[in-house]
């Protein structure tokens, strides 16, 4: 059955940039920086979870001290940004996103990256006219729960969280849905398995022009 929606939320990392080659080779330098072999991407699809401090202790295998995780977060975001120039869009992306904006629909982006970072590089690809906002991570670390993010998104647009769908790749998109009294589509492209987004019970789609094909406009 589809979903009905007047609004789509999109998020960022995995969703409609397509980053997972830059993700592994992040975390794997993190893993060296700590002693630890390097993950494939099917190892840290079954590892991942939010908060990340939490992911990052089971991963490495030893409790992180505010100053460990300073350093995590650092390793990665260091290298991440060093291969972003490798990232391409997801398929279906931007023309799906046109398509959307040019029926008269309304959609924005939130992302638990970092916001001083996001806005310059979807400016950049041409994207940042297609959302009416767009809400990057404010704070100097990430890693956190996107719910009170997701929240904040929402009323800032006087969006009614039952009007809206947000589409992301992680679990956590669809626990802060549901916190907020959206719905979700999950899409397989990230750093999640298959399995693990259905246990949500949220409808999973192989890629963006499956998602969409989940919603109903309202």
């Amino acid at each position: 059955m589809a979903l009905s929606a007047k609004h789509i939320v999109w998020d960022w990392n995995g969703t409609l940039l397509d980053d997972n080659d830059a993700v592994l080779a992040a975390v794997n330098d993190v893993c060296s920086g700590f002693g630890r072999q390097a993950l494939t991407l099917d190892e840290w699809r079954g590892l991942f979870s939010r908060p990340l401090l939490q992911c990052y202790e089971r991963v490495l295998d030893r409790p992180l001290s505010t100053d460990d995780w300073a350093r995590i977060d650092g390793l990665y975001h260091d290298r991440y940004e060093r291969l972003l120039h490798t990232c391409g869009l997801a398929r279906g992306v931007p023309e799906l996103l046109h398509e959307w904006r040019d029926a008269g629909r309304t959609q924005s982006l939130l992302s638990m990256w970092f916001h001083d970072r996001l806005v310059p590089l979807i400016t950049e690809m041409g994207l940042l006219d297609l959302f009416q906002r767009v809400d990057g991570l404010r704070t100097e670390v990430g890693g956190d729960s996107k719910a009170d993010h997701l929240a904040h998104h929402l009323q800032a647009q006087e969006i009614d969280p039952a009007d809206a769908v947000l589409i992301g790749d992680v679990v956590d998109d669809a626990f802060a849905a549901q916190q907020v009294g959206a719905r979700c589509v999950l899409v397989t492209t990230g750093v999640m398995s298959r399995a693990a987004l259905e246990a949500t019970g949220a409808p999973v789609a192989d890629s963006i022009p499956e998602a969409l094909q989940l919603i109903q406009p309202a």
